[in-house]
């Protein structure tokens, strides 16, 4: 197993991002990093990140949701971010970054967790509340879900292919353009700095075909989870954002099959794919509803 751990100058002085680093080393002996923010007593909030992003996309949330009480904790997830980098595509997979979460999730003993999630972060965050339905309180959804074997979006299909075939991958251009706001070059470094070799972009590359798509292997692990969502009756709120290609109208089957939607203050959020970036003060009352509905 070869590992790539970025640098810690890496992650020098980067803007709005003044947060003290925590580290747990798996079974793997893999190191996941996260951020443990605000009173260890009070309610526990889960933020999980998408593809190509790390922690630093929940910045500007952090404070707004420890400003009310809640224990914010947010992991990078293996393969972004400060945690540990596998090297090559083929390390990585839809059921193994679900297992690494939940390992995460379990060492920390945290119970009564409200998750926000977003695009891979929500493919991840929701297949662990399924598989440990008691440790979670409530969820947050926006930009993000579960597909099931539906066909691919024509927008996601050509990010997949970009993603396969592009010689060229930059993270922070990425990230930049899936926002209505104009990112500054500073945090666009920023999302660049985990990153600083070819190689140690391998997850960001693998993830965009690993989504389950039609004809994907993990379907049939998606339909088990589905299960336990349509039982789910505890607070479940959508938040999706006005301006995201991909996913925008992904609230419908949410609001269709969870039980846990009915009577809930869903929200339109405005912006694009990255609406931690276009709308924090939007997706954090989100989480923060769902947080106390389901205390």
């Amino acid at each position: 197993m070869q590992v790539y751990r970025t640098p810690n100058d890496r992650f020098a002085d980067l803007p709005g991002f003044g947060f003290t680093p925590h580290y747990l080393e798996l079974h793997s002996g893999l190191r996941v990093h996260y951020l443990d923010e605000g009173p260890r007593d009070g309610p526990a909030v889960l933020l999980l990140h998408g593809e190509p992003t790390w922690s630093y996309l929940w910045r500007h949330m952090i404070p707004l949701l420890t400003e009310q009480g809640f224990r914010v904790l947010v992991p990078d997830l293996i393969g972004f971010g400060r945690s540990d980098k596998l090297l090559g595509q083929a390390s990585y997979s839809y059921a193994g970054q679900v297992a690494w979460i939940r390992e995460w999730v379990e060492a920390l003993d945290l119970k009564g967790v409200t998750l926000g999630c977003q695009d891979w972060g929500s493919l991840i965050g929701l297949r662990v509340v399924a598989e440990v339905p008691d440790r979670f309180a409530a969820v947050a959804l926006s930009n993000g879900g579960l597909p099931d074997g539906q066909d691919a979006p024509r927008a996601f299909a050509i990010w997949r292919a970009f993603a396969k075939y592009s010689p060229l991958f930059p993270i922070g251009g990425i990230v930049k353009r899936g926002t209505k706001r104009a990112l500054t070059t500073e945090e666009v470094a920023a999302y660049d700095a985990p990153f600083p070799t070819r190689a140690s972009k391998a997850a960001a590359r693998a993830y965009p075909p690993l989504v389950p798509f039609k004809g994907n292997p993990a379907v049939p692990d998606q339909l088990r989870a589905w299960e336990v969502f349509k039982r789910w009756e505890k607070p479940f709120v959508c938040c999706f954002s006005d301006g995201d290609p991909i996913t925008r109208g992904g609230d419908a089957v949410w609001l269709e099959r969870v039980p846990g939607t009915r009577g809930m203050p869903h929200r339109t959020l405005h912006g694009g794919h990255f609406i931690q970036e276009d709308d924090p003060a939007g997706f954090t009352a989100a989480i923060a509803d769902a947080a106390r509905l389901g205390g």
